[in-house]
């Protein structure tokens, strides 16, 4: 059994101009240096990360 290609949607976006403290953006290009991750796929990807990392504090199943 043979596995069909989809073809992967590109979610809706939004542009949203967000001010970043010198040293965060410092810091998130050095971790991006060398790789071929954007600026916005870090944040976007970090922002995920922690918005999980919130529900997973909130899940009273955890108590």
């Amino acid at each position: 059994m043979t596995k069909k290609f989809k073809i992967p949607a590109v979610p809706k976006t939004t542009p949203k101009n967000i001010r970043f403290p010198n040293e965060v953006i410092e810091g998130v290009e050095k971790a991006i240096q060398g790789t071929e991750t954007s600026f916005s796929a870090f944040v976007i990807a970090a922002t995920r990360w922690a918005l999980e990392s919130l529900e997973e504090d909130d899940d009273p199943a955890d108590e």
